[in-house]
């Protein structure tokens, strides 16, 4: 089995993790029950005591036009897809230029900007468990039920992309932070917003060490150099906790927490 080794301090889009041996699945003869597979490290908060980690091999990066789909490796960057779609004038999928990760994690948790979602233009996705069809699938707002690797990704094919598409969305992200972060921390709950809703107990701003709930969009929890995953964690279940008491509540993470010991809780 080959492994790689990654500092996730460095790598990972929040700056907090330790450095580890992650296996890198090349064929579906690699028993991954035991596994998290991991996309780009762009949605995730990683402790110090993780499940066993995986990631696709550099042979799922790859983007073709086959039997009039797009089909794209699930470990292809969303930035590859958009300049391949902007290059071909492929449309659809300009929103994935203001999308950070791998194509396989954008299908995994059905990635999007508001109703802009990936899901939108699926077809069906290669798996170790065969190819399954988009009816086959289970999914909603920021949710899918696979629990297996995806090792393909085939969307709908049509053409004329859109530079209109791409400032739309740009203006879309202008209130994102630019300090590193896992992306929205909180799903937004039916009818309202997980950033207002932290905003009103008074959690925007609010900074426990380096990570802090970001002043330019309160559902970005930024780490402003030296954050610990236990200062996210605190961060994390004080909003809970706030807006529980205060709305009636859960708003449940978008970020996706690796900690045994958290999980466990």
């Amino acid at each position: 089995m080959k492994t790689k080794i990654i500092d996730f301090s460095k790598y990972s889009s929040i700056k907090i993790g330790p450095t580890l041996e992650v296996a890198l699945l090349e064929d579906c003869s690699l028993d991954y029950s035991d596994y998290y597979l991991l996309g780009s490290y762009n949605n995730v908060l990683i402790g110090n005591n993780p499940p066993k980690l995986m990631m696709l091999s550099k042979k799922y990066d790859y983007i073709k036009i086959e039997e009039n789909l797009l089909k794209i490796g699930a470990a292809t960057p969303s930035g590859k897809i958009n300049s391949f779609c902007k290059k071909h004038n492929i449309a659809n999928l300009e929103f994935l230029s203001h999308l950070p990760g791998k194509v396989g994690g954008l299908v995994y948790m059905n990635a999007g900007l508001k109703e802009y979602e990936i899901f939108n233009y699926l077809v069906n996705i290669t798996t170790c468990n065969g190819v399954k069809q988009k009816k086959e699938i289970e999914y909603g707002y920021r949710y899918t039920d696979i629990n297996y690797p995806v090792l393909e990704v085939a969307l709908e094919l049509s053409y004329g992309y859109s530079l209109e598409k791409v400032e739309m969305f740009k203006k879309m992200c202008s209130n994102q932070p630019s300090t590193p972060s896992a992306g929205s921390c909180f799903k937004n709950p039916p009818g309202d917003y997980a950033g207002r809703l932290i905003e009103a107990v008074g959690l925007k701003g609010q900074r426990v060490g380096d990570m802090e709930f970001s002043t330019e969009h309160a559902n970005f929890l930024v780490n402003h150099g030296e954050g610990k995953f236990e200062d996210a964690i605190e961060l994390i279940q004080e909003a809970q906790k706030r807006v529980k008491e205060e709305f009636g509540i859960l708003l449940e993470c978008e970020v996706v927490i690796l900690e045994k010991d958290y999980q466990s809780k």
